[in-house]
């Protein structure tokens, strides 16, 4: 009996078939497909997606955590509504504009379109495993870095252009990257630049979009003042955004071996191992400063370190990981200063951990990869970086870095530009909420949820006078040791009881 037909041989090798060369794979009622493929790859591979997309709520738990309450249920929603967006645009045309069998230096064509012809032929990432495989773990990427750009609306930005710029951003800026990255056919591909899991495509294109959305938007209402000098709203949430991502980092740098092999092991191993030097090297770093062990600050530093192992996890010794999450936590730690620099205010500092972090992780790539890590799979041939006295290494890395940042800058610029032009005459493509709407909340306005049964109250800090006329109808209270000249009124359009904060600014929230 034929073992392609019966199923009894599992690991025929793929050049035994003969009708590879068909879009699909070959014809499933007649061949077994089943068996080019070996399934402890598969399964590999289908674990790896679903961790990848335990990331996503990951991000919105960090993102919702950094904010202030009355906007955290947006961030959240954003996160996850993301993955549906972009999911459906993966299917619609991304995979195919992406890793097209048939895509140029820069961008695939459209044979995929609706993904069709996707199913059992051997991907364009490996022949290890199918198109079909291979779209589906991509997609989670694609969906991730959208989720991580998306971050920079937070507390100003409305949700209906934030939703068609996911749409567009995908087919414009993302999938290029992707394709010139990773496709065999694209630019950086075929000049040698080494990226194992999204230096560039996820991190440095993200934090270069959310940089520029920050631009776009504007500074939020008080930036600068003492309204906006506020904690993480909820560290827990932190925390457990933190357990998320990191959980699920291991599907996003070991799976990126694209099957289960010792490559996949030893990214795992740098995975953690520079994961854990970043939230380490963070903590050090602020408490030189602050003499406290920064629960944020810790949980900052463990995706800094992430960030950075990214492009240079299948490449490199789990010695260098150690580097990579010094160096990582280090650099996004005081690029967190630099938005006073830029004067953006990028809320989350999501250009400081993701830009900074994916640029200084493809740079170390050049120095530490090395031609044996990348061979651990059995099949990849590189020229290695530094380590193996390969100089020109750094060239690509900069190209690629430079390029990937400044393409996805100017583009997302142009993007939003153009929806808030047309919000000018479209008042529902507006990228910005009114000052009134921000100051009630996003989460109010937007959504008419809210992350818990009360909001913050908005507030106003005021030095009276001796001839100040307290308006009938608002609350006074003298704060109690900052003297008497100090008083703050609180307000909300769904006034209710209040608690009031002897030692703090604040007059929190009441009963929605």
């Amino acid at each position: 009996m034929d073992p392609v037909t019966s199923g009894l041989d599992p690991t025929l090798p793929l050049e035994t078939f003969g009708n590879t060369t068909v879009a699909t794979g070959g014809d499933s009622r007649l061949y077994n497909l089943n068996v080019f493929y070996n399934p402890g790859d598969i399964a590999w591979m289908i674990t790896s997606t679903a961790l990848v997309l335990l990331m996503i709520p990951g991000v919105g738990f960090f993102y919702s955590g950094l904010a202030r309450r009355k906007s955290a249920l947006s961030l959240l929603w954003l996160s996850v509504m993301a993955t549906a967006v972009v999911s459906f645009q993966w299917f619609f045309w991304g995979y195919s504009l992406a890793f097209s069998h048939k895509a140029g230096k820069y961008i695939g064509a459209l044979d995929n379109f609706g993904l069709m012809n996707v199913l059992g032929a051997p991907s364009v990432g490996s022949p290890r495993i199918p198109d079909l495989m291979f779209c589906v773990y991509q997609g989670m990427f694609a969906a991730i870095t959208v989720a991580l750009a998306v971050g920079a609306v937070a507390e100003r930005g409305r949700m209906l252009p934030c939703i068609i710029y996911m749409f567009i951003w995908t087919t414009i800026i993302y999938d290029p990257i992707a394709c010139w990255t990773w496709n065999p056919s694209g630019w950086v591909f075929q000049m040698g630049g080494l990226d194992f899991a999204g230096g560039t495509p996820v991190h440095i294109a993200s934090g270069c979009a959310a940089l520029a959305y920050s631009y776009m938007l504007g500074k939020r209402s008080g930036h600068g003042t003492q309204e906006l000098n506020y904690r993480p709203h909820n560290v827990t949430h932190i925390v457990i955004g933190t357990v998320f991502l990191w959980v699920g980092w291991f599907g996003f740098n070991a799976g990126s071996a694209l099957s289960a092999n010792l490559r996949a092991v030893m990214a795992a191993v740098c995975t953690n191992l520079a994961a854990c030097v970043g939230g380490i090297t963070w903590c050090l770093v602020d408490y030189r400063l602050e003499r406290k062990w920064s629960t944020v600050g810790f949980c900052s530093g463990v995706i800094a370190g992430l960030v950075c192992i990214t492009p240079g996890s299948g490449y490199v010794a789990a010695w260098a990981a150690v580097i990579f999450g010094v160096c990582g936590g280090v650099a996004c730690n005081y690029a967190t200063k630099l938005k006073y620099f830029l004067r953006c205010d990028d809320a989350l500092d999501i250009f400081a951990v993701h830009g900074v972090g994916g640029f200084i992780g493809n740079i170390l790539t050049a120095f530490f990869a090395t031609d044996y890590i990348a061979h651990l799979d059995g099949y990849t041939v590189i020229e290695g970086g530094w380590l193996n006295h390969h100089w020109v290494q750094i060239g690509y890395q900069l190209a690629d870095s430079f390029t990937g940042g400044a393409y996805s800058f100017l583009g997302t610029c142009l993007i939003l530009g153009a929806l808030d032009f047309i919000g000018k005459f479209v008042p529902a493509f507006r990228l910005r909420a009114t000052e009134e709407e921000e100051a009630a909340g996003i989460d109010d306005v937007e959504i008419g949820e809210f992350a818990y049964d009360y909001v913050e109250l908005t507030r106003e800090v005021k030095i009276p006078d001796d001839d100040d006329i307290i308006d009938e109808g608002m609350s006074t209270h003298s704060l109690e040791g900052h003297g008497a000249g100090m008083a703050m009124t609180s307000h909300h359009e769904k006034n209710q009881d209040s608690i009031d904060s002897a030692n703090q600014l604040a007059e929190w929230a009441h009963r929605a």
